[in-house]
């Protein structure tokens, strides 16, 4: 069986409430949960496929654990890996960076030399610009849980059900 890890940050409750549901739509203990703050570089070698995910902090941050790994990232061997990022964004507050920490992710894991996977649509949400946002798809899923709550659990459901035939799984 091809392993998934699913890499995210402890410190934000609200990305690793979101990681859990990830996993449990996969079912089957198909993907192993890292937490970021523990994971060690070749970790991000050792699986098939990687999920990863981040909030985007104030004006499109990273959250620091990313912030001080995407250096790192840089350095590894991902040729054509496949990697599929999610991430949380306030739209209505933060509508001229909603979901930037996908957009930074994705920039990093590509100049590592993995493949992205789970693009998905910017229908549904309302914002200015975002980083995630390139020839009108999203960079992966992204969820605002502040004002959309009600659709976060169907946007899972689709997005890993995506992943699996992207995935090959």
């Amino acid at each position: 069986m091809k392993k998934i890890g699913l890499f995210y940050g402890t410190s934000t409750t609200k990305t690793a409430n979101i990681a859990k549901k990830i996993q449990e739509s996969f079912g089957d203990s198909k993907v192993e949960i890292i937490p970021i703050e523990d994971a060690w570089q070749n970790e991000f070698q050792s699986y098939d496929y990687l999920i990863v995910g981040t909030s985007t902090w104030f004006d499109g941050e990273l959250p620091t654990y990313w912030d001080e790994l995407i250096p790192k990232l840089t350095t590894l061997e991902l040729q054509n890996k496949k990697v599929a990022i999610f991430g949380l964004g306030d739209q209505v507050n933060y509508p001229d960076n909603f979901v930037d920490g996908i957009g930074t992710l994705a920039e990093a894991f590509e100049a590592a030399g993995a493949k992205l996977v789970g693009f998905t649509s910017p229908e549904g949400y309302t914002f200015n610009q975002s980083l995630a946002l390139k020839e009108n798809k999203l960079l992966g899923l992204a969820l605002d849980i502040e004002n959309q709550p009600g659709k976060t659990k169907e946007r899972i459901q689709h997005w890993v059900e995506q992943l699996k035939k992207e995935f090959g799984i």
